[in-house]
């Protein structure tokens, strides 16, 4: 089963990996939703009532008194046209005016800020939650990311950790998993010395704090970044027209290919809380493919279609397809890769991955504002290189929600309900004080990746586990950092 030029798959066409689903005509999501705010109903006393919304832009929900609302909860909804992202009838959430108590608010980062401020003086009561922790940045701005994972990797170091162990040329064995950055202007001229160590080597700037590949170029010459230096003699970096720092990463110039063509996977993650660190997995993520056929060749460093995945990019693309929106379910990578790797070493990729999520997450949760009232659903973006070695490139504090196809808007929709389920198990009015620990029923397509209170139980010093396929390293008598075996929560 074979990628054809066009991306298809040889002798299946569009059938077998790209064709929308036939029920998309019932199912419906709002294209620009990010800052909503929702409150459940008390379920005993509010029927139900359409399960759509029309309007965009910040919202309210609470809980209010019986009878005065309920008119008006039903005419919320446009029923002729439901575009909300989730099923209010079956929640039972009502919305509110900015004067009136919540207890749900779905924001965007900007407005999380201002939440959580000094200034404002705002403080959450216990029936309150929200979509974010304070200090998200901490792991979604790419150079904090990166600081972060740095720390972490020398802390364990430190503490003669066996995830810390090296191979002879100074590599992490198991923590080998962000490119080589830096951050600029502040490590220029480490960037530098490195450069010239690899002189041919392809690098790639991304501004630290846009999305959706705005403001990214990739370089090859040392005169490239030097005429965005305010000063190259003293180092200094900065963006002429934004004032912005940059990381500057190796460039992953070997990446696995399918239909000739790169690609990245979106992986979905919500964390829960980070102490103890409860994290889930969504099993519906997807790929993201380039439109042009890849090429390492330095005369198409420009072509932006080439090289980044970013739907935002690709869409503008000549050849960008509307109706697959140029992506494959994780599933069927799987098993494309099944058939054309093998099962054990696709089984590897993908517990690699899963490991790395766990150990970011790990990287970032003693700086992490833990509070009470948050929950965060992130957006992980992965890439996969040609000896099938996963690379963690950055990880978004608010996922497009966006559907570009038939296929996004099932799964988007399915991601918020679940998502929420998680986060208001049963629609109920949320008390931040519960442990956070929902029943396994209402997980829908989302499965536990790592509970630190259940890999504590199990004892700290649990002996370090080989890997499908793979030795966790010549030591692997000596003892893990903490908690049960990464694989062993997630399976």
């Amino acid at each position: 089963m074979t990628p054809s030029p066009s991306g298809d798959v040889e002798g299946h066409g569009d059938t077998q990996l790209w064709t929308p689903c036939r029920c998309v005509t019932i199912i419906y999501i709002v294209i620009n939703y990010s800052r909503w705010l929702f409150s459940p109903l008390q379920r005993k006393l509010v029927g139900p009532f359409s399960n759509g919304w029309t309007q965009e832009g910040e919202m309210i929900l609470r809980t209010v008194k019986p009878a005065a609302r309920v008119s008006e909860a039903e005419n919320l909804g446009d029923p002729v046209a439901p575009e909300g992202p989730m099923d209010y009838g079956r929640k039972r959430w009502v919305q509110v005016t900015e004067n009136e108590d919540w207890n749900f608010y779905w924001m965007s980062v900007q407005t999380i800020r201002n939440v959580f401020s000094v200034e404002t003086g705002y403080r959450l009561s216990d029936d309150q939650i929200v979509n974010h922790f304070p200090n998200h940045y901490e792991l979604t701005r790419k150079d904090l990311m990166v600081k972060n994972i740095k720390r972490y990797r020398k802390e364990l170091e430190k503490d003669g950790s066996p995830l810390a162990e090296k191979d002879e040329n100074g590599k992490y064995l198991y923590l080998d998993f962000v490119p080589v950055t830096y951050m600029l202007p502040a490590d220029y001229n480490l960037f530098v010395e490195e450069f010239r160590k690899s002189p041919s080597s392809t690098w790639i700037m991304k501004p630290c704090g846009k999305a959706q590949g705005k403001g990214i170029f990739l370089i090859n010459k040392l005169s490239q970044i030097k005429k965005w230096s305010r000063d190259s003699k003293t180092s200094t970096f900065v963006s002429q027209s934004t004032k912005e720092a940059y990381v500057i990463s190796l460039y992953i110039s070997n990446p696995l290919l399918i239909g000739g063509r790169k690609f990245d996977l979106r992986l979905y993650v919500l964390v829960s809380t980070y102490r103890p660190l409860r994290c889930y997995m969504y099993k519906l993520g997807f790929c993201r493919f380039c439109t042009v056929k890849y090429t390492p060749s330095t005369s198409e460093l420009d072509n932006m279609f080439v090289h980044l995945t970013n739907v935002a990019i690709q869409k503008h693309g000549e050849d960008y397809n509307h109706i697959h929106g140029g992506k494959w379910t994780v599933s069927n990578l799987r098993l494309y890769l099944e058939s054309t790797r093998g099962k054990e070493v696709t089984s590897k990729l993908f517990d690699e991955i899963h490991w790395i999520i766990v150990q970011s997450l790990k990287a970032v949760a003693p700086v992490m504002n833990n509070d009470k009232h948050c929950f965060e659903c992130y957006g992980y973006d992965i890439i996969i290189d040609d000896k099938l070695k996963p690379w963690l490139i950055e990880v978004n504090a608010s996922p497009s929600l966006t559907s570009s196809t038939a296929n996004d808007r099932i799964l988007k929709y399915n991601l918020i309900n679940d998502t929420l389920n998680i986060a208001v198990p049963n629609g109920e009015i949320p008390d931040c004080k519960w442990n956070k620990s929902p029943p396994k029923e209402v997980l829908g397509n989302y499965e536990i990746l790592y509970d630190e209170e259940l890999a504590q139980g199990d004892g700290a010093d649990r002996e370090l586990r080989n890997r499908p396929g793979q030795p966790l390293g010549p030591r692997a008598g000596r003892t893990r950092d903490s908690g049960r075996s990464v694989l062993s929560t997630w399976k």
